[in-house]
This record gives structure tokens, sequence and C-alpha cells, in this order.
């Protein structure tokens, strides 16, 4: 694929992911988390995330860019409310925090793409698939935990043990 071509997907991932998580949705659902993996795996197997010619320098790129996306996922799932409904299902909705967290963590990714251009690296397209499928694998594992932590709740008419 051509530079444009991975640039227009990541976006056209990012802005359907953006438009899900303003909506309620179920947290048991994992399409975002299949969409993750789909990126990850294109990311690592469109090749280029490290440049030969400053293999060190451009690891420890990558590394960063990985832990930064991360850290951004995480930003993510706290800013999204989380809840159950009266039957015991797990509830995920996005709001205006996510959305500016959203705003922010593609600036933080414009910019290092310009961090790794003033540092003379090659720049690689894979990189920005690989980066947006971690961020949201680690935003979606974040908001799932947080479901799985919320107490249960008790379903009319359904006996529990005791």
């Amino acid at each position: 694929m051509e530079t444009t071509q991975i640039v227009v997907l990541a976006l056209a991932v990012v802005a359907f992911v953006i438009y899900r998580q303003m909506r309620p949705r179920p947290v048991a659902r994992p399409v975002g988390l299949i969409i993750a993996a789909v990126m990850v795996l294109a990311g690592l197997g469109g090749g280029g995330l490290v440049d030969p010619r400053h293999t060190a320098l451009s690891l420890a790129v990558l590394v960063a860019e990985l832990l930064v996306a991360a850290g951004l996922g995480v930003l993510r799932a706290m800013t999204t409310r989380v809840w159950r409904d009266q039957h015991g299902v797990a509830w995920s909705q996005g709001g205006v925090a996510t959305l500016i967290a959203w705003v922010g963590s593609v600036a933080v990714r414009v910019a290092m793409i310009a961090l790794t251009s003033l540092l003379g690296l090659a720049s690689s397209q894979s990189s920005v698939l690989l980066f947006v499928g971690v961020t949201l694998g680690v935003q979606f594992l974040v908001v799932a935990r947080r479901a799985s932590a919320l107490p249960t709740v008790p379903v009319p008419g359904v006996q529990t043990a005791r």
C-alpha cells in the first residue's frame, strides 16, 4: 500500500471507532479488539518499522511510539463512561473528554512523525497502523477491565447461589 492509502485507511478506522465510541454499546462485543488486532498485524506485516541506517535510534523511537500509543489508550479508556444496565450487561460510551483525548492522540501521533523526520529516520507508513492498533487495543482492554470490575446487578426472578 502507498503512504496516502495507509493514512486514509488509518484515519477511516479512527473515525469509525470514534463514532462507535460516542454511542452506548455493550462492552462484551469484541469488534474493537478485532479491528485493533488487524491493524497491529498489518503494521507488523508492512515492514519498514526499523531504519536500517539507524537501527538503535529507530528501535528506541519505535518503542517510545508504542509506549505513547499504550498510554494514550489508557487515557481515553479512563474518560469512557462504563456502567451495567438492569440486566447486568456492561456498557460503555465516550463523552466530550474522550473526543478531546482522541484529538490529542492524533496530534501526538503527528508530532511523533515530525520528530522521526527531524531525527533523520526513514518514515514508515506501517508505524501508523501499528500505533493505531496498539492504542485501540489498549483502550478496549482497559475499558473491558473496568467493566469487569463493576459490581454485578441482580436480575429479578433469578436465584443466585449463596
